[in-house]
């Protein structure tokens, strides 16, 4: 990873003269940087523009402000990297507008104390194994198919989306089969959050077990899904090799996916996840920052004109359960089977985007907060344009400056390119 690259007129933050035997840097602050060294971490999910690979960037930017002390607010939590990599050093409230983030937040922060006593696949399996027998044989999968047969056979798995259930729990049977997974996957789905509901209810475990476990169904989601790893629209088998690959996830199973990153999440939880009070947040950012005290707040808000709630809306479904109305285009179901009610964020809109930084920046200034905020030379303000309305806005109270690194940022499929090389910024501001 590269460090700060730091433009002539900025202050200098790291004083490269220092020498500690430690092999720990220094920032101007006097704080030593390993204080902000992220701890490592297992990733759940697949996700656009996740913060992983430089969480040490953002270490130093936490250095920067010297942000021992105060709460961490991450903002836009998402995947949850910033949550995940600082929980062990700060309070964190972790805060998405998506549910879905602060569940995974969850098992990065709160202690799960019940949930390894479950066998949840062999719970699962009894209803699993029940609902799947009664599938049609035209809707299961061959190892081998000609291509026109294949079709014939995804069309029949979403044809469920028209039949009528009588079992409490068939969401995902019913909406996605055959889609970005087969109908015998969705049943494995639905199982396991029917087994997780019932034990919640039933007071056997309590929400962090529950959020572990549902953490896990949404790891098993993304791993079995037949598509680049968001849901957008899943894949069409046009070609033979395409046909082939679909078909080697449609065989995948769920519950060995499921099974094996429980047992692997659950030796790292129960060794790394410390209870400092954290807070898992659901918010719209103002009203977030509405609510915080006096903290150091990390955003990296949406940087295009493409909305998250496109890509991951599955994993909100899956999350609520609460069998959305879903978006129709001339009198059919739309292919990405969208949420009516999903979420259209103010930062990918051209002509809401600079009020939605003003707000966020006037909320930092409320709480008497410092800001990093992560951005890209990609986004839909230029990078100019935006250090200098967050030092209009912030005013003589605030020092505001920037730093840059290189930095491959994940399109997930979405073009292309699997990844694209952006100039990653970082905007601090720190209250004088």
């Amino acid at each position: 990873m590269q460090p700060f690259r730091k433009k002539e007129s900025m202050e200098l933050l790291v004083d490269k003269n220092v020498k500690n035997t430690s092999e720990m840097s220094v920032s101007s602050s006097g704080q030593t940087i390993g204080e902000y060294a992220p701890r490592t971490y297992p990733q759940v999910i697949k996700y656009m523009g996740s913060k992983a690979q430089i969480l040490d960037f953002i270490g130093e930017g936490l250095s920067a402000v010297s942000a021992r002390g105060r709460p961490l607010v991450d903002l836009f939590a998402g995947a949850c990297a910033i949550t995940a990599g600082f929980g062990d050093r700060f309070k964190v409230v972790s805060n998405d507008i998506q549910e879905y983030s602060s569940v995974i937040a969850s098992t990065y922060l709160k202690r799960a104390e019940s949930i390894g006593n479950f066998d949840l696949v062999a719970l699962a399996s009894v209803i699993a194994e029940r609902n799947i027998s009664e599938l049609p044989a035209t809707m299961h999968y061959p190892a081998i198919s000609t291509l026109a047969a294949f079709n014939k056979i995804e069309k029949n798995n979403r044809s469920l989306l028209l039949k009528e259930f009588d079992t409490s729990h068939h969401l995902f049977t019913r909406i996605y089969s055959g889609t970005w997974w087969s109908a015998e996957q969705c049943i494995w789905i639905d199982a396991i959050r029917q087994v997780l509901d019932g034990l919640y209810k039933d007071g056997r475990i309590l929400k962090a077990d529950f959020n572990f476990g549902l953490t896990c169904l949404l790891h098993a989601m993304a791993y079995t899904s037949q598509g680049t790893g968001h849901y957008a629209q899943y894949r069409d088998a046009k070609t033979i090799d395409g046909m082939a690959d679909i078909n080697k996830y449609r065989r995948t199973s769920v519950p060995v996916i499921f099974r094996r990153k429980f047992d692997s999440l659950l030796a790292w939880h129960s060794k790394h996840v410390i209870d400092l009070d954290h807070e898992l947040v659901a918010l719209d950012y103002r009203k977030c920052l509405e609510k915080i005290e006096k903290s150091v707040v990390y955003a990296d808000p949406p940087y295009a004109f493409v909305h998250y709630s496109r890509f991951y809306h599955a994993m909100e479904t899956l999350v609520r359960y609460d069998y959305p109305e879903l978006q129709f285009m001339k009198d059919s179901v739309v292919k990405g089977r969208y949420r009516v009610d999903r979420h259209q964020s103010p930062f990918c809109i051209k002509t809401q985007v600079h009020g939605a930084f003003v707000d966020m920046f006037e909320g930092v200034k409320d709480s008497k907060s410092d800001l990093l905020l992560s951005y890209s030379n990609t986004g839909m303000i230029d990078i100019e344009e935006l250090i200098e309305l967050a030092s209009r806005t912030f005013g003589r109270g605030y020092r505001v400056w920037f730093e840059e690194m290189d930095h491959l940022h994940m399109t997930m499929g979405r073009s292309k390119d699997r990844s694209r090389k952006v100039m990653e910024s970082l905007i601090i501001a720190k209250k004088r």
